[in-house]
């Protein structure tokens, strides 16, 4: 079974796995034990989160990932589902903004980067496409043109992403919920891209007197692969197996 809050994932992956056993549904992950009890599931044997964004949606112009494009600055997983991050800028506060900013991205320039944004709402122009946002965070950011790694819009981009889909709570509740549905020895395999979720995952693993932490170090992927797929480069993985004998 395999679970995506974007619709367009999943037909695309019910054409491609069409005649498999592998069946995609529209859900989020959170949702998993709803999920379960709707297909009559009363455990599994194994569960992989694959967290953050996908290739597809950044090439997706009019959902607003990509900074490199110019479409609405929306930012949903789920388009049929709350709104656009654009709209929660015409009306979110100042330090609201630089908060999100801050605590999501870890951007230290989150209060410039906020006070821009609401002085271009005050003149009656509010940011409405990716490409805006992307423009006043470069000029709001200190940066070297070809001396950084990452685009300095980057951090800023993924706070505005983990906000708008709450990114962090969905991930918290599936970390109370999800072990309970394991068969004995199964386990839970977690690929995170953000040290703030990567923490959450550590945390949860540790603390559950019930999982079995098998990897004491997150795996990271090698100079090899990283050379194949750049986008692994910030990859961590995590496993944890509930305790007690598969039979």
């Amino acid at each position: 079974m395999a679970f995506d809050r974007d619709a367009g994932a999943v037909e695309h992956a019910k054409k491609r796995f069409a005649g498999t056993n592998i069946k995609p549904y529209h859900a989020n992950y959170r949702d998993v034990t709803i999920a379960l009890d709707q297909l009559g599931m009363e455990s599994v044997d194994g569960m992989l989160l694959d967290l953050g964004l996908s290739s597809d949606q950044l090439a997706d112009e009019s959902r607003g990932f990509s900074f490199d494009a110019d479409g609405e600055l929306d930012l949903r997983f789920d388009t049929s589902e709350g709104q656009p991050m654009w709209q929660w800028l015409e009306f979110l506060s100042e330090e609201r903004i630089a908060n999100l900013i801050y605590h999501y991205g870890e951007e230290r320039c989150s209060r410039r980067i906020a006070r821009a944004i609401v002085e271009q709402r005050k003149f009656g122009t509010p940011l409405r496409t990716a490409g805006e946002l992307a423009k006043m965070v470069r000029r709001c950011v200190p940066h070297k043109p070809g001396k950084q790694r990452i685009d300095p819009a980057t951090r800023t981009f993924q706070a505005m992403r983990i906000f708008v889909n709450d990114e962090l709570g969905a991930l918290e509740e599936f970390l109370k919920t999800a072990p309970k549905r394991l068969k004995p020895g199964g386990c839970i395999a977690i690929i995170s891209f953000h040290s703030l979720e990567d923490r959450i995952v550590k945390t949860a693993f540790r603390d559950n007197p019930s999982l079995e932490v098998v990897t004491r170090k997150p795996v990271e992927p090698t100079e090899e692969e990283i050379a194949r797929n750049p986008r692994s480069r910030s990859a961590k993985l995590r496993v944890a197996q509930l305790a007690g004998d598969r039979g």
